[in-house]
């Protein structure tokens, strides 16, 4: 299963650092969020990425073409023009980065990627939280549903999609960003069958959240799965500040990879 992580917004609550970078290239503990991301998947088997990029797509791109050059001990002999690499650190990862426009809303970036992933289901996610969520089990979930769109729903205060889910844990709404409201809410950590593209509208200017998901839940093909374990965004510099303070402490809950 190939994974699609969004990854061209702004960050526009996070302009102390985004006006220099990309929001998923944002560091806690000296590494970009999205790499964080990336290892919570990779913990689980699923090492091929497509990251939608857009706003600053350059940076996330240079990362990867010189990933291993950035986490491994080299010396460079100027005289001879060469260099050498000394205990190469890398992943298993295939990473396919795609341009998907600057102002281009996370429906159509998604419904960009539909050549990429083909006719099989996929792992979504965005390239600014982070979780201790288990992957594999999201999607036992999923497949058990036998639903078009697996969400995972955490909750944390309320200020997110709210969803309404039933015993069975069908969502039959979905609303973006109520005002004042505690429930549970849109984690993303998403499992998508290939359909799901038929649900986006062409052109730019179809947010996911919005028409294709509310569409998705009124005609029962949202399943929920409840995430009671760690689950943070990384929207405002505060937040930031505290992943940071969980990474340095040693005991950062997503870090799964390390236990």
């Amino acid at each position: 299963m190939k994974v699609l992580i969004l990854a061209g917004g702004r960050g526009t609550r996070l302009s102390e650092e985004t006006d220099l970078k990309p929001k998923p290239m944002v560091e806690i503990g000296g590494r970009p969020i999205l790499w964080h991301i990336m290892k919570i998947y990779s913990y689980y088997g699923f090492n091929e990425f497509v990251i939608l990029t857009g706003y600053k797509s350059h940076i996330i791109k240079d990362y990867f073409v010189h990933y291993y050059q950035q986490y491994s001990d080299i010396t460079v002999d100027m005289l001879n023009n060469s260099v050498e690499i000394h205990r190469m650190q890398t992943e298993p990862w295939k990473v396919t980065m795609l341009y998907t426009g600057q102002e281009t809303m996370t429906g159509s970036r998604i419904k960009k990627a539909k050549e990429y992933v083909g006719d099989e289901p996929f792992l979504l996610t965005y390239g600014d939280g982070v979780a201790d969520v288990d992957i594999n089990k999201i999607i036992e979930s999923h497949r058990k549903s036998k639903k078009l769109v697996t969400m995972t729903a955490v909750q944390p205060a309320g200020r997110f999609g709210a969803l309404v889910i039933k015993e069975n844990n069908i969502i039959t709404s979905f609303k973006e960003k109520p005002k004042g409201e505690e429930s549970w809410i849109n984690g993303g950590f998403f499992v998508c069958e290939p359909k799901v593209f038929d649900y986006i509208k062409d052109g730019d200017d179809v947010t996911f959240e919005k028409e294709p998901l509310e569409k998705i839940a009124e005609n029962n093909q949202l399943n929920a799965y409840k995430h009671y374990g760690f689950w943070r965004p990384m929207d405002t510099l505060r937040e930031k500040t505290e992943l940071t303070e969980l990474w340095a402490s040693g005991k950062a809950p997503w870090a799964v990879w390390q236990k």
